[in-house]
């Protein structure tokens, strides 16, 4: 009985553990149009870098479009 619940208990954790990591949010600038926007994942492919200082991670979506303000490539267009 007890590995089932300590089995249960570690799925349980496993799958919860994902949504926790969500709260990444970066500043990225589109390669051909310059235009500056915020995700939530950061890039993988070339057609977007990260354009926040020091590569930045923000903790909400808030933060990083603020942050975003004082980008100075994203202000400079």
């Amino acid at each position: 009985m007890k590995l089932k619940m300590m089995t249960a208990a570690l799925m349980i954790t496993a799958f919860s553990l994902p949504a926790f990591a969500a709260d990444e949010f970066y500043v990225v600038q589109d390669v051909k149009t310059k235009k500056c926007t915020v995700v939530d994942k950061k890039p993988t492919d070339s057609s977007m870098t990260v354009v926040s200082p020091s590569g930045t991670i923000y903790k909400s979506r808030t933060e990083a479009e603020s942050s975003m303000k004082t980008v100075k490539v994203c202000t400079s267009n």
